[in-house]
């Protein structure tokens, strides 16, 4: 877990050169697996999930050319993670990526994304 945040420390120096890293030694991995989707579009997006050991939940993945550590939300069914304005969520070996920002109706940004095998 640890470099997980000193890798987001770093993407952050370079809009903030005085940034320091930052650690959370409280939070400890316990797994990670990374998984790659092929979405409808086309598209493909790579998608490392964290599992840390006092049973919290991450996904880090690329958006519009940021990275960024979505965090696991309650969901109805399926697992549900979000940051900033974006929301991942998957259900069995398939997901989706939403924006906050668009209308209530507009597809997602990607679409019936399915892992590969």
């Amino acid at each position: 877990m640890k470099k997980l945040f000193l890798l987001l420390a770093a993407a952050s120096a370079a809009h903030a050169v005085s940034a320091m890293p930052l650690t959370v030694p409280q939070i400890q991995e316990a797994s990670s697996q990374t998984v790659k989707y092929d979405c409808r579009d086309g598209k493909s997006v790579s998608v490392r999930y964290v599992n840390t050991k006092n049973k919290q939940s991450f996904a880090l993945l690329t958006v519009d050319g940021r990275k960024l550590m979505f965090v696991n939300v309650m969901s109805g069914s399926g697992a549900k993670y979000v940051a900033d304005e974006y929301t991942w969520w998957t259900k069995g070996p398939e997901g989706n990526l939403s924006s906050g920002r668009a209308d209530a109706n507009a597809p997602p940004l990607l679409a019936d994304c399915k892992a590969r095998k």
